[in-house]
């Protein structure tokens, strides 16, 4: 057992959109990420998305409406709902995800991360 300090954890990382690996539990991972500017639609058929804002603002953009989360407010996007998320200036986030999601999901492109090619930090 070891504490992680996310904010840390955070310092290392000086990109976008390029999710790192913080911690494992129960088949899943702990995610954490910066973003800025707008991510593509996308969907995981499989698999349920937790987004948990450390710092900034971020929208989350759906089909029929967007959602807006500020520090310390999480949701939940339902495996299969397309879901695009945006934030205008840098936000960094936690992601609960299974340990085999694909950041893109259904898309592959430019920003693709494949699981087993995500560092750990």
């Amino acid at each position: 057992m070891k504490k992680v300090s996310i904010s840390e954890k955070l310092n290392l990382i000086h990109d976008h959109w390029h999710p790192r690996i913080a911690g494992e539990l129960n088949g899943q991972q702990i995610r954490l990420v910066k973003v800025k500017g707008e991510f593509p639609f996308h969907k995981h058929d499989h698999e349920d998305e937790m987004f948990l804002v450390i710092k900034g603002d971020l929208i989350l953009e759906f089909q029929d409406k967007q959602v807006g989360l500020s520090e310390s407010e999480f949701l939940i996007v339902p495996k299969g709902t397309l879901h695009r998320p945006i934030a205008k200036e840098e936000a960094h986030l936690m992601m609960f995800v299974t340990a085999g999601n694909v950041n893109t999901g259904d898309l592959t492109n430019e920003l693709t991360r494949e699981a087993e090619s995500l560092e750990r930090i």
